[in-house]
């Protein structure tokens, strides 16, 4: 019996067939990947990845008929049943919604600009359940959705919670990611090693009942934990 793993198999999402046409090549070029179908407007997206059952789909946010953002909610939201990862690729300095397509369900977010490597790497990232969140992408967020992020009168509660939930150690590991830092780069940063980090950020998922680091990098902002949030 072999013990290779199968394949990953991807659901490509994008409105523009060049794009489509890139990221099949690329990631059908990988001996780990297996690209299942490709869409091309977001309801095209939620019927394929219903029907094929991919393990991450790959979605544009500025979508026809019905945009990435709410293809995400209706195929990782709350009320899906066994939802695929979803992997957001976008444009930097184009998509306004970034912030509501994490909320939405996503698991990740990169640019089109990044390198295939990257892109590659998003996907594996994504597959083995860890949720992938650019440092640059989460400054990005920071800085230009300052609005959606502010911490609210009414979030002193859940900040409280928070707080006492976590251990001081726990804290400054979920600062650090919702920086955008990887376990190894919060792992140099406080002098531990990387297996300790992934655990601390096991335990703060379930303590805080958040589904992946996504969702943590969230709250930590909405609730004022990092510094950078006005």
């Amino acid at each position: 019996m072999s013990d290779v793993p199968p394949p990953i198999r991807v659901l490509v999402c994008d409105d523009q067939e060049l794009v489509r046409t890139g990221y099949v090549t690329i990631f059908s070029a990988q001996p780990d990947m297996e690209v299942v179908g490709e869409a091309e407007n977001g309801h095209a997206a939620v019927e394929a990845a219903r029907r094929l059952r991919p393990d991450v789909v790959v979605m544009d946010i500025r979508m026809p008929l019905l945009d990435g953002i709410e293809a995400t909610r209706q195929l990782a939201g709350p009320d899906a049943g066994q939802p695929p990862k979803v992997l957001v690729v976008t444009t930097f300095n184009v998509d306004a919604h970034v912030y509501d397509a994490l909320r939405a369900g996503a698991s990740g977010f990169l640019l089109k600009d990044a390198p295939p490597a990257e892109l590659v790497n998003g996907i594996r990232t994504v597959a083995r359940g860890e949720a992938l969140l650019a440092p640059a992408v989460t400054r990005h967020l920071i800085g230009h959705y300052a609005e959606h992020l502010r911490p609210a009168e009414s979030s002193r509660p859940a900040r409280e919670d928070v707080v006492r939930a976590l251990t001081p150690r726990e804290l400054d590991v979920l600062r650090q990611l919702a920086e955008g830092l990887s376990n190894a780069e919060i792992a140099a940063e406080l002098y531990i090693t990387p297996e300790t980090v992934k655990t601390y950020v096991s335990r703060i998922l379930a303590k805080l009942a958040l589904r992946d680091r996504v969702q943590a990098v969230v709250l930590a902002h909405r609730i004022g934990l990092v510094s950078g949030t006005p």
